[in-house]
C-alpha cells in the first residue's frame, strides 16, 4: 500500500470534510440510508413481499443506473424466484457460514444481483467490516497500489471480497492511527475512495494495467460467464429492448441472453447471445445454430476472450448456416460498454430528467 500517498489524501479528506457544509449532510444520508438496510432483520428478509423487497434494494446506489427500478427488480424476480431470493438474501446477509461461502453461494444461485449490490448490502449492515466493492473502490485501490485487485468485479470470489474488505480495515486503522477520525467505517471510507482516490495526483503512478484474459479457475469462469450474462441483458434493457437471461429461442436451443423487440406490424426481431469462458466451445456453436433456425432471430452474437474468440472463427469458418451470420464479441468490450451505459444512466438519474419509476 502507498502510505505517502494515502496519508496525502487523509489530509484533503479531512480539509473537505471541515470545510465543506454539504459533507456533513452527505454523511447523514448514508447512514440513514444504511439505517434503513440493516432495518431488514433475518426473520424480515425471509417474508419478504415482492413489494418489500423493492423497498429493500431500490434505494442501493448500485441501482442509481435505472430510472425504472421497478422494472429492473421485475427483472431479478422473474429470473430467481421469490422464495429463492428470500433465502439467499437472509443467507448472504445473515447466515452463519464464513462470508467467502455465503458469497459464493450467492453468486452461484442469483441472477441479477452482482457484487456491487451484494457488497453494498453487506456493507450498509454491518459497516465496521464490509467494503463497498464498485469501480470506484477499484480506482481509489488501485492508486493506492494495493496488491490482489481483481480486473473486473466478474470475477470477485468470496476469498477475494474477504481480502479487499479486510484491506479496507487496514485503511480504516491507519486513519485512526494517524489521528484522522474522520474515517470510522466503511461508509466514510466509501465517501473518502469517491471524493480522494480517483485520479493520482501528479507524480504518482497506479499499478499497470493486467492483462484481458478469462480466468483460469472453474470458480471464477462461472462467476465470469454468468455476470457477462446478466450485463449483456442490462445493455440490452438500456438500449430499449426487453431482455431475458437463459431463455429458449427454439427447439434445444437455450441461450445465455436475449435482446427483443417488436416493430409495428413486422413482428419480433431477436438478438442472441451466447457466453463462453470455459470448456468446449461445441456446445456453444451447436445452440447459436440451432437458435439461427428461428426466422425472427436476426442476430447470433458469441461472447469470449480474444483467444477464443479467434478459435470460434476458425471452427464456425465450414459452416454455412451461420459464417456469414455470426457476430463476435470480445468480452472485456462488453464489460466497458456496460461501464459507459452506467455512467451515463446514473448521470441522467441522479440529475432528475426522468421520474423515478417512469
Amino acid at each position: 500500500m502507498n502510505t505517502r500517498l494515502l496519508t496525502n489524501a487523509l489530509t484533503d479528506f479531512a480539509h473537505w470534510m471541515s470545510s465543506h457544509p454539504q459533507a456533513i449532510a452527505e454523511q447523514e444520508d448514508r447512514e440513514t440510508s444504511a439505517a434503513q438496510t440493516r432495518s431488514y432483520i433475518k426473520e424480515r428478509l425471509l417474508a419478504l413481499t415482492e413489494e418489500e423487497l423493492y423497498d429493500y434494494l431500490s434505494p442501493l446506489w448500485a441501482m442509481l443506473m435505472w430510472g425504472n427500478k421497478h422494472y429492473q427488480i421485475d427483472n431479478i424476480i422473474e429470473a430467481n424466484g421469490m422464495p429463492l431470493l428470500r433465502k439467499q438474501l437472509a443467507n448472504l446477509v445473515y447466515g452463519e457460514d464464513s462470508i467467502e461461502k455465503r458469497w459464493d453461494e450467492f453468486r452461484n444461485k442469483v441472477k441479477g444481483i452482482g457484487p456491487a449490490m451484494m457488497s453494498e448490502l453487506l456493507c450498509k449492515t454491518y459497516p465496521e467490516q464490509y467494503l463497498i466493492w464498485n469501480r470506484k473502490t477499484h480506482n481509489g485501490f488501485t492508486l493506492l497500489q494495493i496488491s490482489g485487485i481483481p480486473r473486473y468485479e466478474s470475477s470477485l470470489t468470496g476469498k477475494t471480497y474477504a481480502y479487499l474488505s479486510a484491506q479496507g480495515r487496514d485503511i480504516l486503522a491507519f486513519a485512526k492511527k494517524h489521528g484522522n477520525r474522520g474515517l470510522r467505517d466503511m461508509l466514510t471510507l466509501n465517501t473518502f475512495i469517491w471524493h480522494n482516490l480517483q485520479q493520482a495526483p501528479d507524480g504518482e503512478e497506479s499499478h499497470p494495467k493486467q492483462a484481458d484474459k478469462l480466468p483460469e479457475t472453474a470458480k471464477e469462469s462461472a462467476f465470469v460467464h454468468n455476470d457477462i450474462r446478466d450485463k449483456l441483458a442490462d445493455i440490452g434493457r438500456f438500449l430499449g429492448f426487453h431482455a431475458e437471461i437463459e431463455k429458449k429461442v427454439a427447439t434445444g436451443a437455450v441461450v445465455d441472453t436475449v435482446w427483443e423487440a417488436t416493430i409495428g406490424n413486422m413482428g419480433r426481431i431477436i438478438y442472441v447471445f451466447e457466453v463462453q469462458t470455459s470448456g468446449s466451445i461445441d456446445s456453444l456453436i451447436m445452440n447459436l445454430m440451432k437458435a439461427s433456425g428461428n426466422n425472427a432471430v436476426q442476430g447470433i452474437v458469441a461472447v469470449s476472450d480474444s483467444r477464443q474468440i479467434e478459435k470460434i472463427k476458425r471452427e464456425t469458418h465450414s459452416l454455412r448456416d451461420i459464417k456469414d451470420r455470426l457476430i463476435c464479441w470480445d468480452y472485456t468490450e462488453v464489460l466497458k460498454v456496460h461501464e459507459s451505459l452506467q455512467y451515463v444512466n446514473e448521470t441522467i438519474n441522479t440529475l432528475g430528467l426522468v421520474p423515478q419509476g417512469f
